[in-house]
């Protein structure tokens, strides 16, 4: 009687579906590799920028401003694609955030018969400026481009007790008072130092300290960052 041995095939389906299960995954592995890869070339790059920043509050309109100069970037950085944001804590100990994007189809500022996205472009990278009154559209944040030189720059609005504004008389110093400019409590009007620092802002005394970011928005980097000490003007 002859034996007939038969091969024993039971192992190898469970092998080769192991195998398969590998090679999938390895090529899904390199497929998603592949992409995450791909998205990180095309991210845009953030600019390298220096900046110098100023914040006075001397308790009158012509002497509280804040500036913020660009020393030196590596290349043109349009304002509207850089994001302004300013971090303090008031008195009671709550903080105030404000952010400052452009270019907007409704200002930031606006009082008696002026209106503007602020703050403010002067310098290199400004194709039109003027000086007081009513600005060019191209000093508008967002309209302009930050070069070597570009000084973004606003004071408190005022002019005398007819008008209204910040620290008017010697007796307003460190407030707003009602006038024709519209600025003072319970007044609709905003100025360029309420529209950077928050309506608040007449709070900040000299040794006070202000939060200044810069954030380039394509790349979503943090261009600037620094805190600044309010000086007195």
């Amino acid at each position: 009687m002859t034996n007939v041995r038969k091969k024993n095939d039971e192992a190898v389906s469970p092998v080769i579906g192991v195998m398969l299960m590998l090679v999938v995954t390895i090529i899904i592995a390199a497929v998603v590799s592949g992409f995450a890869g791909g998205l990180a070339s095309t991210q845009e790059k953030a600019p390298a920028a220096s900046f110098e920043a100023r914040i006075a509050n001397s308790g009158a309109w012509g002497t509280s401003t804040f500036d913020l100069l660009c020393v030196a970037t590596d290349q043109p950085i349009p304002t509207k694609d850089l994001k302004l944001v300013t971090t303090w804590t008031r008195s009671n100990g709550t903080s105030l955030s404000t952010v400052v994007t452009g270019p907007s189809t409704v200002p930031n500022t606006a009082y008696s018969t002026y209106s503007y996205n602020s703050p403010l472009g002067f310098g290199p990278g400004v194709n039109q400026t003027a000086y007081s009154g009513n600005y060019h559209t191209d000093q508008h944040y967002g309209n302009y481009t930050l070069m070597a030189g570009t000084r973004l720059h606003n004071t408190a609005a005022g002019w005398g007790t007819s008008t209204g504004g910040y620290g008017v008389s010697p007796d307003t110093r460190y407030q707003y008072s009602t006038g024709s400019y519209g600025l003072g409590p319970g007044e609709s009007g905003v100025d360029a130092m309420m529209a950077i620092l928050g309506p608040d802002w007449y709070e900040l005394r000299p040794g006070g300290v202000v939060n200044v970011k810069l954030i380039h928005v394509p790349s979503q980097k943090v261009i600037f960052d620094k805190d600044v000490v309010v000086e007195e003007g």
